[in-house]
């Protein structure tokens, strides 16, 4: 009788391990106590690739790690907090926090996005003393969730025309409002918390202008459902979300917020952070190919000693060096209050359109073995994808780039 063969081993690769390439030493001299929170994000992140995976895969939401970031102080995203007893980060550590959970998992960076950058955001800058004092706390640290619904299943890069709206009964102290219509990719809006709704007034002072509305989600006519079928940042959930005759009483209003050049405020400012995503996501191809390199054997060598793979390294080196110097300087223009919206843009459009670019050739790098989920580089060039439409598309990046410098608007 024949010997049965021995079974076959599949070789396993070790492709998640931080390399923090930083070729021109572009981190090297932040401050330590920036430096302090990207190691806290780090310690956070540190084993949770097996378990991202999983939740990617089977489109699930880990709330409770988003609860745990919180608990972290991950959330505040340079807004300031300090009116809660809670640490403020500068705009460098909130770049950093973001890249670093985005160099884990994409769908983590883009939770504490919306946790921290558009919902707290949002009320730090516009609530009332009373809505600060009742929520700020609880939004920063994670233990009720926040979501930011402006955009609408059929206004995205034209958000500015949004439909939903607040009819206002009676007067804007004592009265009533009451809003219906439809909010579309809208993270935590399903989850249970607070929604901070963009909604156009009828009537009273603010007739025609869009203002911002704090819905508990568990107000009756408020009606979410968890969006399936995506193909990227599948382990967070996104809403569609149905306003039926939602009322609510006329201090849920933000005060703060008077026209839609409010909510663009917030935009702006997470704009930037969207650029540092992309850096976290490129850094996590980069760091999976290099590795990959140095392991995979084929023609009797590491890949990594073969010429075209070298040129090819270089190349995804050289670029992501370039995403990591435009979020370093816009970070500092930004810290100094000199950050323009048009160079908010261009780092944005610059560094989604390189991780895109960086994803591909990471994943032709590591051939068949590249389609794997554990193996990084797929899934994070998925949600690349995510990170290059949301907060502005490239398209629409480039036409506020455009106007500024020629002077004449293309928008439509």
């Amino acid at each position: 009788m024949t010997q049965a063969p021995d079974p076959v081993t599949d070789p396993q690769y070790d492709v998640a391990t931080p390399l923090d390439l930083d070729y021109y030493g572009v981190f090297a001299d932040l401050p330590e106590e920036d430096q302090k929170w990207w190691k806290r994000a780090r310690e956070f992140g540190s084993g949770l690739e097996d378990r991202m995976v999983e939740a990617w895969e089977k489109a699930e939401y880990p709330v409770d790690l988003i609860r745990e970031a919180g608990k972290l102080g991950l959330f505040t995203d340079g807004v300031d907090v300090s009116s809660a007893g809670l640490e403020n980060l500068s705009p460098m550590a909130a770049g950093l926090v973001n890249m670093e959970t985005s160099r884990i998992d994409g769908s983590l960076g883009t939770a504490l996005a919306v946790q921290g950058g558009l919902a707290l955001r949002t009320l730090a800058l516009f609530g009332s003393n009373e809505q600060k004092a009742e929520h700020l706390n609880d939004v920063a640290s994670g233990k009720t969730l926040g979501s930011f619904a402006l955009t609408e299943p059929t206004h995205g890069s034209d958000s500015v025309s949004l439909e939903t709206t607040a009819e206002l009964t009676g007067d804007e102290q004592t009265g009533s409002y009451v809003l219906n219509g439809a909010k579309k990719w809208i993270g935590n809006g399903a989850s249970g918390g607070l929604t901070f709704t963009w909604a156009r007034v009828v009537g009273g002072e603010f007739d025609g202008k869009v203002r911002c509305f704090l819905v508990p989600q568990e107000t009756p006519g408020y009606k979410a459902e968890v969006i399936e079928h995506k193909g990227s940042l599948r382990a967070i959930h996104q809403a569609l979300i149905q306003y039926d005759n939602v009322e609510l009483p006329a201090d849920a209003v933000l005060p703060g917020s008077r026209s839609f050049k409010d909510a663009s405020t917030v935009l702006f400012a997470t704009r930037l952070g969207v650029a540092w995503s992309a850096v976290g996501h490129a850094a996590a191809c980069v760091e999976a190919a290099l590795s990959y390199a140095k392991q995979r054997k084929q023609f009797s060598k590491q890949i990594g000693a073969h010429q075209l793979v070298q040129e090819r390294l270089t190349w995804m080196v050289s670029e992501l060096t370039s995403m990591q110097l435009h979020v370093r300087h816009v970070t500092e223009l930004d810290a100094a209050g000199r950050l323009s919206g048009p160079q908010a843009s261009m780092a944005k459009y610059h560094n989604t359109r390189k991780a895109r670019q960086i994803a591909h050739v990471a994943r032709d790098m590591l051939g068949g073995n590249g389609i794997l989920l554990n193996n990084k580089v797929s899934r994070h060039m998925a949600d690349i994808e995510a990170i290059h439409t949301y907060e502005g598309t490239e398209s629409v990046q480039s036409l506020i780039i455009g106007r500024d410098l020629t002077g004449f608007s293309a928008f439509a």
